[in-house]
């Protein structure tokens, strides 16, 4: 019997990021989660190398590139698009891989997916419980494959409550906040209750917010997705879907260990996220 494949001591797993730099450099959450990946892969004598690129193209070149020179013994995928040219690639190139994000986007691969659909449900249940009738989702980077499921899930589930929705793009970034509160206030009818993909979104938003005017939470209501320090530490703190971010980064490293020693594909399923209400929603 072959002996059982080990990971290779030295030799990093690769993660191409597909972000601004001055965004990324403002969101918490990848901080944690690489801090997550290193706690379960760095005693295994396997670091992460993150490259931060511009374009999903240069993603795909990173990635040829690390497989051409033998730079790194597997990649992590996140942030999926439909039919992401990046599954592909990693098949054809034959580096063991995890995706984070839906199995559907997948094929195959292992993945280790958030359930973000359930805590949306919940997020919209609690808001109309509260009293919003008319809510706004600030999404992320539209083609992604998880801005596409929250914002198909706050629809339905705000449809099911008998709640109006108005929705925003985005981009991650504080800017991005700002806009879509300017939007709202130019609106005859607009959201009492914004939902936001990230925490930097967020905060833009509420900064927007006092300087209209609007009073937080008594005119509009805010919601950020995945907490973070900065959403506990804003004035007021704001309601956000939590889950332990770190603890999702161990689940990963768990899963790319396993794939780098050979061990046959699967998905993970990690706890859904949980709305943890603060002084930003009533």
């Amino acid at each position: 019997m072959a002996a059982a494949a080990t990971p290779q001591q030295g030799t990093p797993v690769g993660l191409a990021l597909v972000r601004d730099a001055e965004v990324l450099g403002a969101e918490p959450f990848f901080h944690e989660f690489i801090a997550g990946m290193e706690r379960v892969l760095v005693p295994l004598g396997v670091p992460v190398l993150l490259q931060v690129v511009a374009t999903m193209a240069q993603a795909v070149e990173r990635m040829r590139a690390w497989a051409q020179y033998g730079q790194v013994q597997g990649v992590i995928l996140i942030d999926l698009l439909p039919g992401d040219e990046r599954v592909a690639l990693v098949k054809d190139l034959g580096l063991p891989c995890v995706v984070i994000g839906d199995p559907e986007t997948a094929d195959g691969l292992p993945t280790v997916w958030t359930q973000d659909e359930v805590a949306m449900r919940d997020v919209v249940g609690e808001l109309v419980a509260a009293g919003h009738t008319h809510l706004g989702h600030v999404g992320g980077p539209a083609p992604m494959a998880h801005t596409i499921i929250r914002r198909r899930t706050f629809e339905w589930a705000a449809a099911e409550h008998g709640a109006r929705t108005t929705s925003f793009d985005g981009d991650y970034s504080e800017a991005a906040g700002v806009r879509a509160v300017a939007a709202l206030a130019a609106l005859e009818q607009r959201p009492t209750a914004l939902v936001f993909d990230n925490d930097v979104m967020a905060l833009g938003a509420l900064h927007e917010a006092g300087r209209l005017g609007l009073a937080v939470p008594a005119d509009l209501s805010l919601v950020a997705w995945d907490d973070s320090a900065l959403c506990q530490l804003a004035v007021p703190p704001l309601s956000a879907v939590s889950h332990d971010v770190q603890e999702l980064g161990e689940l990963v490293g768990h899963r790319l260990a396993d794939a780098l020693s050979g061990v046959p594909a699967g998905i993970v399923r990690a706890a859904p996220a949980r709305l943890i209400v603060r002084g930003s929603s009533r």
